[in-house]
């Protein structure tokens, strides 16, 4: 039996590994699609048009290396601003949403397009401060050398990319449960989602 479980929200406010841990609390399979989108902009940076990497992209390309740089988060976020790229991926992200036996999706655009009839959705968010200094630890953390300002604006910049491109701009779904992880820990925030879940599926089978 499928159950579809979108979860939404911008950079490093933690909904990839929230969404880990629900699909992992509830036996369901997870696909992270923003990495559909970094490895189109990977490949964009190598050189192949955005179109064309998207039409062609294959389950070898989410599996490379270098996907969690910065230059490629801000290529996948440019691509994500091209509605053809957009369409181009469409289909697989909703036929992995209709897998049995459960899926979870995370993303900027699962509850409100991909997926607007998914069973639960929550939208996971944080303050730019916080989820800036989350990114600028992780990239220290791996040995980029950068400094904080200079994470923070661009983690503003492609909060505005995100939410005023044209075509599926990052926004709660009407019936999103809003999630803020400012003030919480994995822990707590992931019991949050779960217990969000555990909510909305009950109603399901009410």
């Amino acid at each position: 039996m499928a159950f579809t479980i979108a979860i939404d929200g911008p950079a490093a406010a933690g909904k990839g590994t929230i969404s880990r841990a629900v699909a992992a609390h509830f036996g369901f399979a997870h696909l992270d699609t923003g990495l559909l989108y970094r490895a189109v902009g990977r490949r964009m940076l190598e050189g192949v048009p955005p179109i064309a990497a998207a039409q062609t992209l294959t389950a070898q390309d989410l599996g490379g290396t270098g996907l969690r740089a910065p230059e490629v988060s801000q290529a996948a976020s440019r691509v994500a601003a091209i509605p053809e790229v957009r369409a181009a991926l469409v289909d697989f992200q909703r036929a992995f949403a209709r897998r049995d036996g459960g899926a979870v999706l995370d993303g900027r655009d699962i509850g409100t397009v991909i997926c607007p009839e998914a069973d639960a959705k929550l939208f996971v968010t944080a303050s730019p401060e916080v989820r800036a200094r989350r990114r600028f630890d992780e990239l220290c953390a791996t040995g980029v050398t950068t400094d904080y300002a200079r994470v923070l604006e661009e983690t503003r910049e492609r909060d505005d990319r995100d939410a005023t491109r044209a075509d599926a701009p990052l926004r709660a779904a009407p019936d999103a449960v809003v999630i803020d992880t400012s003030a919480l820990d994995v822990e707590a925030a992931v019991a949050a989602a779960i217990a969000a879940v555990e909510t909305r599926s009950g109603r399901a089978r009410a």
